[in-house]
């Protein structure tokens, strides 16, 4: 990390992961299903990702791709995989989960943090797709999520950037928002000027 910026790389193989760590990712979110925009990665492929790199690897927990409205049978399969990926290994967990109404899901939230514990907790990219992103912000402070992935609710980070600054301004005090998204090499210094600022972490 410099001047207190850390970037976060999102990977699905080992090889990636090592390539993560060696460009200077001080965090990695293992993942399967890039292309859905992220599910449960395999346990086989945690365990060796942590015998080859150094740095904290999150794990994500999405049993599906699409939306982020769960049964209870998708409820259980979350449940067994933040105890394996615990029991495996991971540094910390990465999940999210939406009312029909584009609200937090407070009570799965709960139950699942609850099984998270005592390991740090992201809230992924559903963020995105919440109805009051600044409403959404409070309550996952006061379910006490550590991290937000969000591109400001927009298309990309860099398009989100006047959102990603609110959120970053009301939550700075006590969270971290991180910021995922897509950019072109010639409008990185201006995003990274942004996410400079205290409370914000790429």
């Amino acid at each position: 990390m410099d001047d207190g910026f850390l970037m976060e790389v999102c990977v699905d193989s080992v090889e990636s992961a090592v390539n993560a760590e060696r460009g200077g990712a001080g965090r990695i979110e293992l993942c399967a299903g890039l292309v859905e925009g992220g599910t449960t990665p395999s346990m086989g492929l945690l365990q060796v990702v942590k015998q080859c790199v150094r740095v904290p690897v999150f794990v994500m927990i999405r049993p599906r791709g699409g939306d982020f409205l769960y049964s209870d049978r998708e409820v259980e399969v979350m449940k067994a995989d933040i105890r394996l990926a615990k029991l495996h290994g991971a540094d910390g967990l990465v999940f999210g989960a939406l009312t029909e109404d584009g609200r937090i899901d407070t009570e799965l939230c709960t139950a699942l943090l609850a099984v998270c514990r005592p390991l740090p907790v992201t809230f992924h990219r559903a963020f995105d797709m919440v109805h009051d992103p600044l409403v959404a912000l409070e309550t996952l402070i006061s379910l006490g999520f550590e991290r937000v992935l969000t591109s400001g609710c927009d298309s990309s980070a860099l398009e989100g950037l006047s959102l990603i600054k609110r959120l970053a301004e009301q939550g700075v005090a006590s969270q971290s928002a991180t910021c995922r998204g897509f950019w072109k090499a010639p409008l990185l210094l201006s995003f990274t000027a942004l996410l400079a600022q205290p409370g914000i972490q790429g």
